[in-house]
Formats: C-alpha cells, structure tokens, sequence
C-alpha cells in the first residue's frame, strides 16, 4: 500500500526553523527516489530537495545549505530539517516518492503524494 503523511509544519518567525518529517508504508519507503515539495499559493509546486535510494541528495538552489533532506530506515520516515526560514519560504509542503526519473526535483515526474503539511513563516 502506498502511504505518505507529512507532518511537523507550523508557524514561525522569520529565522526560526521547522523540521518536517514523512511516514511512509514500508512499500513506499523502499522507493528508487523520495523527496520534497513546496507549492505556495498562486505558483507552481516546485521541487526543493530529493533523497535516492543510495542516500545521495539534491536540493533546489533556493534552499542549498538552507534546508537538510534525510531519512531514517528503522522508522520508513524521511525528514527535511529548515534552518533559516525566510517569508518565501511560506508554502504548503509535500513529500512524494516512486518516480522513473531518479534524482529529478520536477514534481509532474513522481507517482506518490501525500497531502501536505503547511508552513508559514512570518517577517
């Protein structure tokens, strides 16, 4: 079965930091390629960081040395740590995995999706 539940968004400041974190079913944590995804209101949803199945890692330039993808196999979980948040980082966030396209951040290219987790961040 596949499943995806993100969680940890929330309020903050300008600076603060936020962690997200992604249960996956055991099915899906398996996958080539996980990672996540941000869609702020009025814009298209973009690609911030991905996590092959190998532990290799991208990022969006925007984010680069900003935000830290990991997972964790003991718990089929995956995280995104947020260091830093600017108001532009104000956006709805998901987590996606299973693609035929490994290591690609372009979201039309994955098959799973969970429902988001919002994050707002204030000046």
């Amino acid at each position: 079965q596949v499943q995806l539940v993100e969680s940890g968004g929330g309020s903050v400041q300008a600076g603060g930091s936020l962690r997200l974190s992604c249960a996956l079913s055991p099915l899906t944590y398996s996958s080539n390629c996980m990672g996540w995804f941000r869609q702020a209101p009025g814009k298209e949803r973009e690609g911030v960081a991905i996590i092959e199945e190998d532990g290799d890692t991208r990022y969006a330039d925007s984010v680069k040395g900003q935000f830290a993808v990991s997972k964790d196999h003991a718990k089929n979980t995956m995280y995104q740590q947020m260091n830093s948040l600017k108001p532009e980082d104000t956006a709805m966030y998901y987590c996606a995995a299973d693609t035929d396209d490994v290591g690609s951040l372009n979201p039309a290219v994955y098959y799973s999706w969970g429902r988001g987790t919002q994050v707002t961040v204030s000046s």
